[in-house]
């Protein structure tokens, strides 16, 4: 197979992702045609032969890990998963993985185990000694269950008796037959081998058999694996690498000594772990089963991976675990995306699958312990819950009106300085941000499912509460019981004028529910006022840009100048965001004691930072866009000069001009938020660039 490192897969669409691994070689023409198809199903037909009572079939998302690299070879890894970011965190964590050759996995046996468990033994002793005596006898009679088994190198391998308290007060034995299925799931042949043996195990020891049936609990099929990331490879979207090591060691540290903490450090392997199985037809509650019956083998749940310092500072990570799964048999014959993705994954044995398997869990693990160390769990996984929920699914009842819609802003020239009567040269980012406000009885409900949002009005966080508020009382309204629900295409507290947005949206949204006639000019002076709940001494620009959504060339110097552009062509922008917000008040409270400090110096800086928005709003309408990113760059020096910066700011903006933007800068008040480049003719990899280094982007469409 070819290479497995595939960068921005997940920014493509559907048919694009298949093309790309037909054309790598990870998919067959003829699977990439049934996948194009929809074929890649089972049926109807094929559920009535697996089970009883059929009415239909269940769907569940199938897609792709790349990135891989396993015992020094490429892997693509299907999963069938309904979680969002499961597959993007470990698609993050396998590619972060190659920088110290990725995963190594290892597997001494891979044997299941059969019980025949007797009751009412009265000589536990004597009943020992007659198995051991007839030991070959066993063997060979269990062996002649299954000749074609023996036949393809399996078998039986191993007899173990074991003693436990029956729970009445008398001892029973368990005969574990320990079989080699190969690359068969093997639960049907063990259970047969069982129950032919039964009444000869029975016989030797004078007791009656309770159990005749497989364990779950497949420890003679352990499966390592091992991995090892790299100061540097921690050191990415700009987090300490230290820092971001000794907090997974840490976590893992508290997964050892607290079982609550255990069971979800665990759950999170078997996201991984369950997605494979699941993808590949196998039977992922007999996984999970045996997974945690291992994890509680002392007595006392515990963590299946574990993390460690390397002797060299880096972070060194280890799962075992019992992994007992088929390549053949079952049902996977008559499951057509099962038998697709075996091949998608092309492992060669049962053996080779339980080890992708067990290197899975371990960067699962690793993703989810690094997000807790880092950005928070919440960071990009809530996200992406609300991405997968339908339009109007959180509206409670009552007749939905006519949306509110508003735009965010990005802007390329001139920010703080806009604060200070300057100019800033402004884009929207069209229909951004949408609210809908319907009548409900009772209390009044605001969500807002893009940012995981949904709250009585009452108790949701300050500032969305005092929004809505504040807005109400604008339109001198009462709250007579709303459910108020805001899609947004904007990231919180990211520099793009979410919250001026929110407000324009809302006033739009909650006129239309009244019946209230409120015009252009009136909606921006509301949102103006909202703007100093979030950020104390707005400019004004964003609400501008949120309520007017056009290129404009903005000032408000004593009384408000505004001059609307007409780009030659919409400039090609990619926005990319940084892990942490940014605090816009903050850094507007912090610049504006710093200039109190160094007056002079200070405006001198506004002053040219004055004099590249309004060349750059000449250059934006003559479509000059070389010249253009180069004020870009001009302006970000400044800005940098002014301490709003950040290293992982600057570092975004260093990719991106690698990549072969034009010009690119931090948008916004800085201190976090995000980063905007000009990319004629280049967008697409610049796009990628900031992915591949864990910065999401977004390309708006501005007019």
């Amino acid at each position: 197979m070819s290479d497995s490192r595939i960068g921005g897969l997940y920014r493509r669409s559907i048919g694009d992702r298949i093309d790309e691994l037909e054309a790598r070689g990870w998919l067959a023409p003829a699977d990439a045609e049934t996948l194009r198809e929809g074929r890649a199903v089972l049926g109807v037909g094929g559920a009535e032969r697996m089970i009883e009572n059929v009415i239909g079939v269940f769907g569940l998302p199938l897609a792709v890990a790349p990135n891989f690299v396993i015992d020094g070879r490429d892997y693509v890894v299907p999963m069938v998963v309904e979680e969002p970011s499961v597959v993007a965190a470990l698609a993050n964590a396998a590619r972060l993985a190659r920088a110290a050759g990725g995963f190594t996995v290892s597997c001494e046996e891979s044997l299941l185990t059969g019980q025949v468990v007797l009751l009412g033994v009265a000589d536990p002793d004597a009943a020992e000694g007659a198995i051991r005596a007839q030991r070959d006898a066993l063997l060979a009679e269990a062996d002649a269950v299954h000749p074609r088994l023996a036949a393809r190198g399996g078998g039986v391998r191993d007899l173990e008796l074991h003693r436990f308290d029956d729970g009445e007060g008398g001892t029973a034995l368990a005969l574990h037959i320990h079989v080699d299925t190969c690359d068969a799931m093997g639960a049907n042949l063990v259970n047969t081998i069982c129950e032919r043996l039964a009444p000869r195990v029975a016989a030797l020891c004078g007791g009656r058999p309770a159990l005749r049936i497989l364990s779950n609990l497949a420890d003679r099929s352990l499966v390592t694996a091992r991995v090892t990331y790299t100061l540097g490879s921690l050191a990415e979207s700009g987090a300490d690498p230290v820092a971001a090591r000794d907090g997974i060691v840490a976590a893992s540290r508290i997964a050892g000594a607290d079982p609550y903490r255990a069971a979800t450090h665990n759950k999170g392997i078997m996201n991984g772990i369950d997605a494979v199985a699941i993808a590949t037809g196998n039977d992922w509650r007999a996984v999970e089963a045996g997974a945690h019956a291992w994890a509680a083998r002392q007595g006392r749940y515990g963590p299946l991976a574990t993390w460690r310092t390397g002797t060299d500072g880096s972070l060194e990570g280890e799962i075992r675990l019992p992994l007992k799964v088929g390549t053949v048999g079952g049902t996977l014959a008559r499951n057509p995306a099962a038998r697709l993705c075996l091949r998608l994954l092309d492992t060669g044995s049962a053996r080779d699958l339980a080890g992708v398997m067990a290197a899975v869990g371990l960067a699962q693990n690793f993703a989810a312990l690094r997000a807790l160390a880092t950005t928070g769990i919440q960071h990009g996984h809530m996200r992406l819950h609300a991405r997968g929920k339908p339009a109007g699914s959180r509206v409670i009842a009552g007749p939905v009106d006519e949306p509110g819609t508003a735009a965010g802003k990005v802007i390329l020239l001139g920010e703080h300085a806009v604060v200070y009567g300057r100019h800033a040269l402004a884009l929207p980012i069209p229909g951004a941000v949408t609210a809908r406000v319907s009548a409900v009885r009772g209390t009044s409900r605001i969500s807002v499912p893009d940012w995981h949002l949904e709250h009585p009005l009452a108790q949701a966080d300050a500032p969305l509460s005092q929004l809505v508020a504040r807005v109400l009382g604008e339109l001198g309204l009462a709250d007579t019981g709303y459910h108020i629900e805001i899609a947004s295409q904007l990231p919180r507290g990211m520099g793009l004028g979410s919250s001026a947005a929110f407000a324009v949206a809302l006033v739009r949204a909650f006129a239309a529910a009244a019946g209230i006639d409120v015009d252009p000019e009136r909606t921006n002076a509301i949102a103006f006022e909202c703007e100093h709940l979030a950020h104390g001494t707005p400019s004004g620009v964003d609400n501008t840009l949120a309520t007017f959504a056009r290129p404009m060339l903005f000032r408000h110097a004593g009384e408000l100048e505004i001059r609307t552009l007409e780009p030659g062509q919409p400039p090609p922008l990619v926005i990319a965001t940084s892990s942490g917000p940014g605090a816009t008040a903050a850094q507007v409270a912090a610049v504006r004691a710093r200039r109190t400090a160094l007056a002079a110096h200070y405006d001198a800086v506004f002053d040219e930072m004055d004099a590249l928005a309004i060349e750059g709003a000449a250059l934006l309408e003559a479509n000059d866009l070389d010249r253009l990113g180069r004020l870009m760059n001009l302006c970000h020096g400044l800005l940098n000069a002014l301490e709003v910066s950040t290293p992982e700011l600057e570092m975004m903006v260093r990719i991106a001009r690698s990549a072969g933007a034009a010009g690119a800068k931090l948008t916004g008040a800085g201190g976090g938020g995000s980063v905007v480049a000009l990319c004629p003719g280049n967008a697409a990899a610049v796009a990628q660039a900031l992915e591949d280094a864990g910065f999401p982007t977004l390309v708006p469409a501005v007019s």
